[in-house]
């Protein structure tokens, strides 16, 4: 099989970005696309900025930081990714959004070059019928903050050929990732166990079992989960877990998998968590 050496990430939030570094850092040649100037020159400051901080904290040498910005391309030219071996979609969790990338990514790229989406939930066989090489689509779901999980969950859609699987897991591996398989249901294995668990913390709250607080310090202890559902859904964003779960009922066909509507309401009010500064926790004051 061959080795892949070229990257292309769709996207340069915090996740296309996380992506994008981990790849170079590897020693892959890695292109970064964004129809935003602005976000491409946000990304590439954040890179600087965490290449700046790794050296600084004896993660790796000023040769390797520098080694590492110059395996990185910025580009807001869509035609830029036709040299990649494996291209990355990680944009909005939008299914309409994804279908356009990975449409004009099937157009640009030849057939054996490997489109992958970093989707958390939704369907890979439905981004694949965007394409005419549905067989050359696969998951690639990477965890935040990238630079630091350690997990890639690699999705297989209904038509995903075996050695595309094995080229990504090898991939995600030669990334420092440990890379685990799932096969294409709605929400794979991470969202299918996680958000319901998150759902059904917000649900212990809005029927008064417990406080935001004690419902997670219990997890904590009792569980020995790092960081409790209700913090972990602020850190997610409270909008996302909300998406997450509307295609879980969709993709499962069972409203129980609904969003709480404690969870609804927060949204609506735009508390959303970590990036509006309040969500189920006030973080303006933490």
């Amino acid at each position: 099989m061959p080795t892949i050496k070229n990257v292309g990430v769709i996207g340069s939030g915090q996740m296309g970005g996380g992506i994008a570094q981990v790849a170079a850092t590897a020693g892959l040649n890695t292109t970064v696309f964004d129809t935003s100037a602005d976000a491409i020159a946000r990304c590439q400051a954040t890179h600087d900025k965490l290449l700046a901080r790794a050296v600084e904290k004896e993660r790796m040498t000023a040769d390797e930081a520098k080694a590492t910005k110059a395996r990185l391309s910025y580009v807001t030219d869509f035609n830029a990714l036709s040299g990649s071996d494996i291209a990355i979609e990680a944009v909005v969790e939008d299914s309409a959004v994804k279908a356009k990338v990975f449409a004009a990514l099937d157009e640009l790229l030849t057939a054996d070059q490997i489109l992958a989406t970093n989707t958390s939930s939704i369907s890979i066989t439905e981004i694949a019928a965007a394409t005419k090489r549905p067989e050359r689509v696969i998951g690639m779901h990477f965890f935040y903050p990238v630079p630091v999980m350690k997990l890639v969950e690699v999705i297989n859609g209904l038509a995903t050929d075996k050695d595309v699987t094995q080229r990504v897991i090898d991939l995600a591996e030669s990334m420092g990732k440990t890379a685990l398989p799932a096969n294409d249901r709605a929400g794979f294995v991470s969202n299918r166990v996680l958000m319901p668990m998150i759902n059904e913390a917000f649900y212990a709250w809005m029927e008064g079992v417990a406080q935001p607080e004690h419902i997670d310090g219990i997890m904590k202890l009792g569980c020995n989960f790092p960081m409790g559902p209700l913090r972990l859904a602020d850190f997610i964003g409270l909008d996302t877990c909300a998406h997450i779960m509307d295609v879980l009922a969709e993709g499962l066909n069972n409203d129980r998998y609904r969003p709480c509507p404690l969870l609804r309401q927060l949204v609506t009010a735009g508390r959303l968590g970590d990036k509006t500064g309040r969500g189920v926790f006030d973080h303006a004051r933490a």
